[in-house]
């Protein structure tokens, strides 16, 4: 059964953040805020927790698009081959901000992820998302809440949220209200920018 916890982006509660940090830690699932839709999220290094996901989400997890959310560039290099100066150029203008970008992966990703040769990466412009994924100690795996057929309110009221999700996650945080469009996603793994998604992000970045 869900819990509901208050959290202020200008200054995250850290006792809160251990506690929402453990339960990621042991394989639980979080929604969460970020700087577009409410997302929802687990340790990227926990296979059950990403098999829970999947289940949630109808699909199977080999198949599975979901974006690394991190807290910075900083540990880039431990999931992306190496890039151009000029992609790096890009990601750093762009992030943090309400962007996808998808890189191409190196053989250090996580099991789950082996066989994939690219890998989505955020740096949202939201602290509690980033206070998350520093107290974890690596990326979160996430996936948007957001379905187009849904009741708005479903979607970006945390209270309305944690009705619908009660069941099937341990954490709803409320951190105020969400967004209902989702990040641009942009394609670099060809080495040329490619526009996948126009979502909340500027174009005129790329």
């Amino acid at each position: 059964m869900a819990e509901l916890i208050k959290l202020f982006e200008e200054n995250p509660n850290p006792r809160q953040v251990e506690k929402i940090g453990n339960v990621l830690r042991k394989g639980g699932l979080v929604i969460y805020p970020t700087d577009t839709v409410y997302g929802l999220g687990c340790d990227i290094t926990n296979s059950k927790a990403l098999q829970r996901i999947a289940r949630i989400k109808g699909i199977k997890l080999e198949k599975a698009n979901w974006s690394f959310v991190c807290a910075d560039l900083s540990n880039l290099s431990d999931f992306v081959r190496q890039i151009d100066t000029s992609t790096f150029k890009l990601l750093k203008r762009a992030l943090p901000g309400p962007y996808t970008f998808i890189l191409p992966g190196n053989n250090n990703l996580p099991k789950d992820f082996k066989k994939k040769k690219t890998v989505g990466i955020r740096v949202p412009d939201n602290e509690i998302a980033k206070a998350l994924v520093r107290e974890l100690g690596n990326p979160i795996v996430s996936t948007s809440i957001y379905d187009e057929d849904d009741i708005l309110e479903y979607t970006t009221d945390p209270e309305l949220i944690h009705e619908k999700w009660f069941d099937l996650v341990d954490i709803v945080i409320d951190g105020g209200y969400g967004g209902n469009v989702a990040s641009t996603v942009v394609d670099l793994s060809t080495g040329y920018p490619e526009v996948v998604r126009e979502g909340k992000g500027d174009l005129d970045i790329l």
